[in-house]
């Protein structure tokens, strides 16, 4: 029997000193008094061709407040202060486009168990607040959307979903996680200190569990309606697809001051999706996208086997990126993908850090069937509209869970392949006119294993002026 082995693998190498305490600076430009509210100054600025289309696209202002606690809650009451709902759909439900929601502490995902929220108007959900709604604390009353393995056996669906309006949407101080609802394996890639094994594909069947659900975290359709969004001082982790995925049509798309760990594909993938002009071959810019402020870990491939996908914030078409000051590490292909062919005059990337990106920190394609792969520090010779201060650095008081980050140091993938031209069965096979066969066997060291949701809440305040901080 001749045994061809192919392996591919990799060990990236790290001297980490990762210290007991962090600094915890409060959040300056960042933070906004609660309940958060846009100003005036963060309004986008538009386009003439796009204005009219945005204004009348804005969802009506509404003066409602609305309040849920799942421990002492009911979906009889009337949602007022006093008599809060139990349930985030049913508030939703309840509201008119554009009321405020203030969501206690506690886990939350869809009346009954359901598994999933959906919203088709915009809505403003401020979560972590104290039971009696007067202290918002992500740390000491955290909100959770984290649903259960037993969902996943009559609905597949993301965790929360917009699916049409969006205008003036706010979702604020929630942790978002598909830990519980993923299937891990039993044996392979067990990582010491870490609970199961690697990640389950949706196509794989555990023994005992329901299959991975392969959605992501939160999405905004691509038929949404324009308008103004900002997800700020939120987690978002172990999702089994994006974090987060949304088609944008007009307005400001802002991802600012939010932790986001263990996600597979992509942290952040956000696309144009208003109407094309200008002809074949041109973009139409849509809306303007800010990603700053966030704290970007261990992004996974879409599979075990570390070759496809896997990046920290995926640089679609039709938007106008403003990237700044976040902590991009981790990823198994790049931090930053910009490979879409997206107009390099929309593309500001300043004040980063990069650090232990296997492929590079930046994927590039200035055109078809190229793929550059460059480090931030040759950020400088990219022709797009701004690229200051980034740099490639560890930070050494960065939070990260020591047994996880030893994993995906070491995480490694092998293929072995059995394959015998001489032997009895593919000697009849061939001449019978059949195809030879053979086994291909692999094996993962780690891969998108779960990460721990409270060590993701250590992650706020780390480094100064640098990814997210202390909301």
């Amino acid at each position: 029997m001749k045994t061809f082995k192919i392996v591919s693998a990799f060990t990236l190498l790290l001297v980490v000193s990762l210290s007991i305490t962090a600094q915890v600076p409060r959040v300056r430009d960042v933070r906004q008094s609660l309940p958060a509210r846009q100003t005036e100054e963060s309004k986008p600025e538009q386009t003439p061709a796009r204005q009219a289309e945005t204004q009348a696209q804005q969802a009506p202002a509404s003066s409602q407040i609305f309040y849920v606690c799942t421990t002492n809650g009911s979906n009889r009451n009337d949602g007022s202060k006093g008599s809060p709902f139990k349930n985030i759909d049913k508030a939703i439900n309840t509201a008119s486009p554009g009321a405020e929601i203030r969501i206690a502490g506690g886990n939350y995902y869809g009346t009954l168990n359901i598994g999933f929220i959906e919203s088709e108007k915009p809505v403003k959900l401020y979560g972590s607040f104290d039971p009696g709604f007067t202290r918002q604390d992500i740390v000491s009353y955290p909100t959770l959307i984290q649903p259960d393995n037993a969902s996943a056996r009559t609905s597949r669906k993301t965790l929360l979903k917009f699916t049409k309006d969006v205008a003036g949407t706010v979702i604020d101080h929630i942790i978002f996680d598909s830990g519980e609802r993923n299937a891990y394996h039993e044996r392979e890639g067990i990582v010491e200190g870490i609970e199961g094994g690697r990640l389950m594909l949706p196509t794989e069947k555990p023994s005992n569990r329901n299959s991975t659900v392969g959605e992501p975290l939160l999405q905004f359709v691509s038929a949404t309606t324009g308008g103004d969004v900002t997800i700020q001082n939120c987690i978002f982790i172990n999702g089994a697809s994006f974090a987060l995925q949304a088609g944008h049509r007009s307005g400001k798309f802002i991802v600012k001051n939010n932790v986001f760990v263990a996600n597979k594909m992509a942290a952040i993938e956000i696309y144009g999706t208003c109407a094309r002009t200008g002809g074949p071959g041109t973009n139409t810019l849509c809306s303007e996208v800010e990603i700053a402020y966030n704290t970007i870990l261990f992004s996974w491939s879409r599979t075990k086997d570390f070759l496809d996908m896997g990046y920290g914030i995926r640089i679609m078409t039709g938007c106008e990126y403003n990237i700044h000051h976040n902590i991009l590490g981790g990823s198994i292909l790049a931090a930053i993908d910009h490979t879409r062919f997206n107009n390099n005059e929309w593309i500001n990337i300043d004040h980063n850090i990069f650090f232990v990106n296997k492929d590079k920190d930046l994927h590039y394609s200035p055109a078809s069937n190229t793929r550059i792969r460059i480090d931030a520090q040759d950020f400088d010779d990219l022709e797009v509209a701004s690229v200051n201060g980034n740099r490639n650095e560890i930070p050494t008081k960065l939070k990260v869970n020591k047994d996880y980050l030893q994993g995906y140091l070491n995480a490694r993938y092998s293929e072995e392949v059995d394959f015998d031209r001489n032997s009895p069965a593919n000697q009849w096979r061939a001449a019978m006119g059949m195809n030879m066969q053979g086994s291909i066997s692999s094996d993962v060291s780690m891969f998108a294993n779960k990460y721990p949701w409270k060590d993701a809440i250590s992650l706020f305040g780390n480094i100064e002026e640098y990814g997210a901080q202390t909301p």
